[in-house]
């Protein structure tokens, strides 16, 4: 089905996959060469978006922006605090993650209101809610071939258009905003090579989780480029490869890219934009530094268990494994809970022959597509969902998919079949919607089923999950009354409708006014948009206090800030931050808060004694014979979390933000699961360091670890930051890194925050 082969390849003529070992590439050494880099797709379009010289440092600008409503207030705040004048760029703000306004009060539609009134004072697009999920939109009406997009959200993928599109924290886009570049070390590119076709049944969230399954727990694919190639992409729909496309964002991948074809072209002319078509291929000799071959004809029906979208499995394999193989699933999965003693009650949903689902849901970006919704109404059209409890809903993406499919009939079908149709949101794929019984499990065509994502609450003894399955199987399932059910099982009727789409629900309703700036419109404040705190420059010497020890083999986004309903509080800095590592390390926030009051007293000149203590134990145990307030001067106190791999997921600015908001003034990691996380601790001026796995055994909760000249060594060429760990009964030397780090990462780490260095910038 899936195999990884590592190392260099060549790829000969699009269709022959050729290793730098192989005869053919000896003999013609002259075409096989190590310049051949330069003929992947990645790699041209990322040189036609390069503002500086060379090609190994790079510094992108973009051609468009996008943003929804968890994450754009904070965006616009941290430009218009840096500066902002105008959008430079289109810069799409959509509300589909907090679409209802259910909770919260006013907060959510406070934010939509700002929305609005920023795109109008700066001259931006704005989708309001309902109206269609952020990458639906933007496949839509703004990717083209060729082109680079931002947006910050971590499934900007827009690959299967000729788009290279990449999910980043906000401070990333208010770089972009204020004319500035988005600055990466050029990324390998790794070749995806497709052959074959699936089979009746087989959809595109089965083919994207078999490359999950292939590539996450090695790292195959991390902070690289999969460029898919290979003859196989002519037999898929671009349906079928927006799905595959948008899941890539699992595999921890930088970014995307496709051949385009007609089959491209036609979608983008469907669409109304037949100029931001042009075919795309890799030359005739392209080098890559390694590939996944995937043969569609092998692709079985998937499904990904609790807790991660690469826990996958056949459904056939789920099925015949019976109860056995669901309490080894259930041991693993709660493992990664803080709770022990919660109980996902897997084994006891096996009965019958097979395993039983409580929920099937189809949503979002993944989802929600118009082929995904007429398989599902091919599929329960004529049938029964059933009345028991088992429940189906639908989400089609977009009021035109919406549109379109009220028209051809497969609302019809799906409606008489007892499926509940909705409006375009993004909740159920994090945790804001459709949230199932306590030991529920809901079969969802999403993005993630990490924990939390279907909306329980573990820390309250609520515990819910979620397996990901494509909309066909969902649909089988559905009609078996939640009896789990492979499509490739089933008889059914797999034609699709030509789609028509009708852009009155956008012209009617999106305010469309790039290049139409008006500074006379009034930016609208509600009581719960907050300004950011001020922060201060690095020191000379940095006290660590660590309040919190994570030693899970990975931890998410949504572990360090939750996401659901949280997400109302987005836009005030402060309330957020009471939610950081609220289900992974409860203690957290008093922790880091004990900490961030040290050092506001010695900001305002006086030492507490808990401050002077730790001085005095650093004197000590450092024998720097310096006084209190003479260490006072030049050295800062902060919080620091340690964890083996964070940032997985989400691109929310929010994980590292809130901990700089709660005094927090580095992560410490052995490594970061995803660039934009290690990112956005950067823009938040925190320390990014990593440390070996010795050295890591070295610190625990509640240590101080003392960084002695770290704005020297930061400024410096040196990247060994010699660092010590202390409490009154150890001295331990470690050595911390910072990997590569650009000039303008360096300053603004040094100057706090990207706030500050865009303050003096232009003061």
């Amino acid at each position: 089905m899936v195999t990884l082969i590592p190392g260099g390849v060549y790829l000969y003529n699009g269709t022959q996959i050729i290793l730098p070992t192989d005869s053919t590439a000896q003999e013609h050494s002259n075409q096989f060469n190590t310049d051949a880099y330069k003929a992947t797709m990645a790699y041209q379009i990322m040189m036609n978006h390069q503002t500086a010289d060379g090609d190994t440092n790079l510094r992108i600008k973009f051609d468009a922006l996008t943003s929804h409503d968890i994450t754009y207030v904070g965006i616009i705040q941290t430009a218009i605090a840096s500066g902002l004048d105008k959008f430079p760029i289109p810069y799409v703000l959509t509300n589909c993650h907090n679409t209802l306004a259910a909770v919260g009060g006013t907060i959510n539609e406070d934010d939509h209101v700002f929305g609005l009134s920023a795109v109008k004072h700066f001259g931006g697009i704005y989708v309001p809610p309902h109206l269609a999920v952020i990458h639906q939109y933007m496949r839509e009406t703004m990717a083209g071939c060729g082109k680079m997009i931002l947006g910050s959200d971590s499934h900007t993928r827009y690959g299967a258009l000729g788009t290279m599109a990449i999910g980043e924290g906000g401070p990333e886009l208010v770089k972009q905003l204020l004319g500035r570049t988005y600055d990466i070390q050029r990324p390998k590119v790794i070749a995806i090579y497709l052959e074959g076709s699936p089979r009746h049944g087989v959809g595109p969230q089965d083919v994207a989780l078999a490359i999950e399954k292939a590539v996450f727990q090695n790292g195959f694919v991390k902070n690289c480029v999969m460029e898919f190639v290979g003859p196989g992409i002519a037999s898929l729909s671009q349906d079928f490869r927006n799905g595959i496309d948008v899941m890539t964002t699992e595999t921890t991948c930088l970014s995307t890219i496709w051949r385009t074809d007609d089959i491209t072209k036609q979608f983008l002319t469907i669409h109304g934009r037949p100029n931001d078509y042009k075919e795309l291929n890799p030359g005739t000799v392209a080098y890559y530094d390694g590939m996944v071959k995937v043969d569609l004809t092998k692709v079985e029906n998937m499904i990904a268990m609790p807790f991660h979208p690469s826990n996958v499995y056949t459904i056939k394999e789920l099925n015949e494994g019976g109860k056995e193989l669901l309490a080894h699933i259930e041991h693993e999965a709660v493992e990664k809970l803080d709770n022990k003693n919660l109980r996902l009650q897997l084994p006891e949903k096996y009965f019958d022959g097979k395993v039983h689902v409580d929920q099937g849901i189809i949503v979002g970006c993944s989802g929600g597509l118009y082929e995904n919704i007429v398989a599902a109404a091919n599929i329960v059209g004529g049938k029964s969902v059933g009345n028991d409890r088992f429940a189906f809903s639908v989400y089609p993406s977009s009021q035109p998919i919406y549109l379109e499919l009220m028209k051809n009939g497969a609302l019809v079908d799906l409606m008489e079949a007892g499926t509940i149709v909705r409006t375009a949101f993004c909740g159920p794929c994090f945790g804001a919607g459709d949230t199932p019984n306590n030991s529920g499990l809901s079969a969802r065509h999403a993005t993630r089923n990490f924990p939390n994502r279907e909306g329980s609450k573990p820390g309250n003894g609520q515990i819910a999950s979620v397996a990901l399955m494509d909309a066909r199987s969902i649909a089988a399932t559905a009609i078996h009354h939640g009896a789990l059910t492979p499509a490739t099982e089933i008889d059914y009727d797999d034609t699709i409708p030509e789609y028509h789409y009708d852009n009155k629900p956008y012209m009617n309703k999106v305010y469309s006014g790039f290049q139409a700036a008006n500074k006379d419109s009034e930016i609208i404040y509600g009581p719960s948009i907050k300004a950011w705190p001020s922060i201060e420059a690095l020191n000379d010497n940095i006290l660590l206090k660590v309040a919190a020890y994570i030693d899970d083999p990975v931890t998410t986004t949504d572990e360090l800030i939750p996401s659901g309903e949280t997400s109302s509080y987005r836009s005030d800095p402060y309330a957020l931050s009471e939610f950081a590592l609220s289900r992974k390390v409860p203690e957290y926030v008093s922790r880091a808060k004990e900490v961030r009051e040290l050092e506001k007293a010695r900001q305002e000149g006086t030492i507490p004694d808990e401050l002077a203590q730790a001085y005095e134990l650093v004197n000590t145990a450092m024998n720097l014979e310096q006084s209190v307030e003479s260490l006072a001067k030049t050295t800062s106190v902060a919080s620091t979390i340690y964890a083996n791999k964070p940032g997985d997921g989400s691109a929310r600015e929010q994980a590292a933000s809130c901990q700089r908001v709660l005094g927090g003034g580095a992560n410490i990691a052995l490594e970061y699961a995803t660039k934009r996380y290690r990112s956005n601790v950067i823009n938040w001026g925190m320390l990014p360091f990593v440390t070996s796995a010795e050295d890591a055994k070295k610190i625990d909760t509640f240590d101080y670890i003392w960084l002695p000249n770290v704005r020297n060594t930061l400024l410096g060429t040196t990247d060994n930051f010699d660092a010590y760990v202390i409490n009154t009964n150890k001295k331990e030397k470690i050595t911390l890194h910072l990997g590569y780090l650009s000039d303008e990462e360096k300053d603004i780490i040094a100057k706090g925050c990207l706030i500050n260095y865009y303050a003096t910038e232009n003061n």
